[in-house]
């Protein structure tokens, strides 16, 4: 790529546009080595890259599976595809898949995120698309969670989908929140709650199904993220994993990746989502 388009890239531009054609898949991962490898970062530790050693990336706003970036958005972040998946070890084929863009183009998907490169890496090892926009972040495959932006969806009383902004009035509005990385479900806090205490969850768990408890082991997380934000506490036998002292949910009625119906149930901002504007809950 010629020294001036780097250049332009290397301005706050690079941000994440979403709009101009989708012709540039980015490099032909080819046929030496395998096409999806594992390379050891400095910061990052183990990261996925193409088989010339050029690092791959998530887009926060993929959080349904699909990719959200198109037109001037793929200038910035070639998309990833290879149609002979070959692996380094450590990796997994079921993990890996393949969607079928707006275009009708394809791109490779590992564990429901679509793959990207960035234009403003300029040589093997280069990392410097992560954290672009908090919305771009290095493909790992070892993320426990991961951060999301998008859209809020409520439902009304008849069942009618209703948009929401990040302050839980309707309307359209794109907000950040934290995800299980492997399957996208959304992440949700109960306002009664207080630090490090889940005034919800019955002693029997009869009421599980409704807000079932959120547990992982916390293995590495998206940059935006701190570690020392989350901890762990004893539900009537089980772990919760909390954040920011808040105890984190699932909604049941969540049903597909990306779903966040549980923002409006049983009232707008009752289970509220958790992002790093949360602020700390409440003593006891």
């Amino acid at each position: 790529m010629k020294k001036s388009i780097f250049l332009l890239f290397a301005s706050i531009s690079i941000f994440y546009g979403c709009s101009s054609d989708d012709s540039d898949p980015g490099p032909d991962p080819g046929n030496d080595g395998n096409n999806i490898q594992l390379a050891n970062d400095a910061t990052f530790g183990s990261i996925l890259t193409d088989k010339d050693g050029r690092s791959l990336y998530f887009f926060s706003r993929d959080s349904k599976g699909t990719s959200a970036c198109s037109g001037g958005c793929i200038s910035n972040w070639p998309i990833f595809y290879t149609d002979n998946v070959t692996l380094d070890a450590g990796l997994e084929a079921s993990d890996f898949s393949e969607i079928t863009r707006t275009d009708g183009s394809k791109q490779t998907t590992y564990k429901g995120w679509p793959l990207y490169y960035f234009a403003g890496d300029n040589a093997a090892g280069d990392t410097n698309g992560d954290k672009v926009g908090n919305n771009w972040y290095i493909a790992k495959p070892d993320y426990s969670l991961m951060y999301v932006e998008a859209q809020l969806v409520g439902k009304d009383a008849e069942g009618n989908e209703i948009n929401f902004k990040s302050d839980y009035t309707p309307g359209d509005e794109l907000t950040f929140y934290i995800v299980n990385a492997t399957t996208g479900r959304t992440l949700y806090t109960f306002i009664n709650d207080k630090k490090d205490t889940n005034n919800f969850t019955a002693d029997d768990f009869s009421n599980d199904a409704v807000w079932p408890i959120f547990d992982i082991d916390i293995d590495k997380l998206p940059s935006i993220l701190d570690a020392s934000d989350f901890g762990t506490i004893d539900v009537f036998g089980r772990s919760q994993l909390t954040y920011k002292g808040w105890p984190l949910y699932y909604f049941g009625q969540d049903v597909e990746r990306g779903d966040n119906f549980g923002i409006n149930f049983p009232a707008a901002g009752v289970w509220p989502i958790a992002n790093t504007d949360t602020e700390p809950a409440p003593a006891n």
